[in-house]
């Protein structure tokens, strides 16, 4: 089953290579969307994919990468829009 998620994600979050290793992660589970800073110092990501997939990737966004401190994370399933083919970040 393929759906869509929107995740905010709270801390630790800008500076510490949360958008970069959340494109080789994004990959590695072969989902498709982006990620990007927002100006609150909480980061946006967007996903597409199979749902199985989506959740390992939800739960590494919960965790981030090395040196990151997640305090708080939000999400929201979506109907899948298929609108992605890869996952970038966006500036």
């Amino acid at each position: 089953m393929k759906l869509s998620i929107h995740i905010i994600v709270k801390g630790k979050v800008q500076g510490v290579l949360y958008r970069a290793t959340a494109c080789e992660v994004a990959e590695k589970f072969g989902v498709t969307g982006f990620v990007r800073n927002l100006e609150d110092g909480s980061v946006e990501v967007f996903a597409e994919g199979n749902k199985e997939k989506l959740l390992e990737f939800r739960d590494w966004c919960s965790k981030g990468s090395k040196g990151a401190r997640v305090d708080d994370m939000q999400f929201e399933w979506l109907d899948f829009a298929g609108t992605f083919k890869t996952f970038i970040i966006r500036h």
